[in-house]
């Protein structure tokens, strides 16, 4: 079963290469080959000058497992890597080149602190979501039961007539084993060069991280970034005015809020699920980082570097303008704004929200989170307001949406076929404008599922389901058992009492059956639940009264 990663990323601070100290420094003569684990501690001077680069892709990629695995490796003496550090000969601290989760590892068990006590507090300013506290208590458990705590270890050769013979061994270990150092020499170029080499060498680094530490100083990746987090953790954007940083904090926080509230778990209980899958998880800073440069019509040759634009040009539009860093974070917010106003298309309770329910479009027939549903859905919004197509989809929302509860398997067939996130988007939205036109024309099911496998550019590899598809073994596995929570679940969700399509209570408001200005009360009798923008784009346009005899009387759908 899937496991969540154990967030380490406060432990190990981080700062520009570039940072000087204000005072002249003595260049060392020689530096050290070995580094005790007692020299981790909080009040050591060797933790306190311990810093790793302001682009270091965030230390949180290892399970419980893999975290406790090392702290005993390490107590038994067998060969862990070389940590590979640099001396800045301008501010004096010590950078980590390769090696920061195998120290963040030890500097964990040392503090014990596996994301969720004193100084990850402070760097989360106090909010850690459940999945980091789950995984944190999950690693406490294991190091406990495998060698103990750092500081049950330190005391048990004070107590070695009370301390276990397995615990006395690991402490006598504890007291002469080291990490092996070694040094990179030069200025802050060749740290960095270092740093881009070792790390492509042992796991590369994902091709949207690099593109992300690459342009850490763009407004794309800041406000990614700040997004991902709610605007806690490592502040990416410190160097900006006070007020910059409160406002990029304050978007963050709403469109985190908007898209990965409520936490989702590993096992669905109900359709209340976040829009945007689990904030907590591997692939959510790639989707984040899509949403905003696809929301800001960002192409990827705008933020690799203006020799990658000029070259990349596309004749007919002339040269592709390259996309500069953000010294004030006025672009930083531009960005986050844009990005927030087309969330509050999809999620939401502000009037302009169509209140998607996550189930019927981002969630997979097993329940999993589709990145790629999610940024179509974003894109399909967006063509709609743009073509002025909103009043078209209302009053069709209904068969449309049971259209997408039906064929369900549709989504996991181009997926399949094209890939995640922004490479499935284009057929993914290209079949969202075929049902839809097909409605408008009236067709049925059968007659929308062969124009849809007709369509050439792009082509649609969708496919019915046989017998032979839904072949299961006898016991239920955990997708079996979130299907079934999901489908019932839907089936038994309310509806909106205007377009009849399914509502999702985090984004659904209470509309007067008979108006406030033609004399209605605001009694229960009076209520109903729409979605926000049934009950004020759609009805305030005057199409209701015109289109409501057509729209599907909600008590038979």
């Amino acid at each position: 079963m899937a496991k969540h990663m154990v967030n380490l990323d406060a432990l190990i601070r981080r700062e520009d290469f570039e940072a000087a100290a204000p005072d002249v420094l003595t260049q060392p003569s020689g530096l050290m080959a070995n580094l005790g684990v007692a020299e981790l501690g909080p009040d050591s001077f060797m933790y306190n000058v311990l810093r790793k680069p302001d682009f270091q892709r965030e230390t949180a990629n290892w399970t419980p497992d893999k975290v406790a695995a090392l702290v005993r490796s390490f107590l038994e003496g067998d060969l862990i890597p070389a940590i590979i550090l640099w001396r800045s000969p301008k501010s004096g601290n010590i950078f980590t080149i390769d090696g920061a989760h195998r120290l963040s590892a030890l500097i964990a068990w040392v503090h014990d602190d596996y994301g969720d006590k004193h100084r990850s507090l402070r760097f989360f300013d106090g909010v850690i979501p459940p999945e980091q506290l789950k995984a944190a208590e999950a690693t406490r458990k294991l190091i406990q039961e495998s060698v103990g705590s750092f500081n049950e270890l330190k005391l048990a050769l004070q107590n070695a007539d009370t301390t276990p013979k397995e615990r006395l061994r690991l402490a006598r270990n504890l007291s002469a084993f080291a990490l092996q150092l070694q040094w990179v020499n030069g200025e802050a170029e060749k740290a960095e060069s270092s740093f881009f080499r070792i790390n492509q060498q042992a796991t590369p680094i994902d091709p949207t991280e690099l593109d992300m530490i690459k342009a850490r100083r763009k407004p794309n990746a800041l406000a990614a970034r700040a997004f991902i987090r709610a605007g806690t953790g490592h502040k990416y954007w410190s160097s900006f005015d006070d007020s910059v940083q409160l406002e990029i904090e304050s978007h963050a926080k709403d469109v985190y809020d908007l898209i990965f509230r409520p936490t989702l778990d590993l096992s669905i209980r109900s359709t209340d699920l976040p829009v945007a899958g689990q904030g907590y998880s591997a692939d959510s800073l790639k989707m984040v980082f899509e949403l905003v440069n696809f929301v800001n019509k960002l192409r990827p040759e705008m933020w690799r570097g203006e020799a990658s634009a000029r070259k990349r040009a596309i004749p007919s539009q002339g040269a592709i303008a390259a996309l500069a860093d953000d010294p004030d974070g006025a672009a930083t917010i531009e960005f986050m704004r844009a990005t927030k106003k087309a969330a509050t298309k999809i999620a939401g309770n502000s009037p302009a929200s169509l209140g998607l329910h996550p189930a019927v479009y981002f969630y997979s027939a097993t329940g999993r989170f589709q990145p790629a549903a999610f940024l179509a859905a974003v894109a399909f919004t967006q063509e709609l307001v743009e073509r002025r197509g909103l009043n078209k989809y209302t009053v069709l929302r209904c068969a449309f949406e049971e259209f997408l509860v039906s064929y369900k398997h549709f989504l996991n067939q181009i997926v399949q076929a094209y890939g995640s996130l922004q490479r499935s988007v284009p057929t993914i939205l290209e079949m969202y404008r075929i049902l839809l036109d097909s409605l408008a024309d009236d067709l049925p099911e059968e007659a929308i599922v062969q124009r849809m496998q007709k369509n050439s550019n792009p082509r649609l590899p969708v496919k019915m389901i046989t017998d032979e598809d839904r072949k299961h073994g006898r016991n239920f596995s955990s997708e079996t058992k979130n299907a079934i929570v999901l489908k019932s679940t839907l089936e038994s969700s309310p509806r909106c009492n205007i377009c009849g399509a399914r509502l999702h209570l985090r984004a659904m408001t209470i509309d007067h059956k008979i108006r406030k200005e033609d004399g209605g009360m605001g009694d229960s009798g009076n209520g109903h639940m729409t979605h926000p923008y049934c009950n004020s784009g759609y009805k305030e346009s005057g199409h209701i009264s015109q289109s409501l005899a057509n729209a599907p009387n909600v008590e038979n759908v």
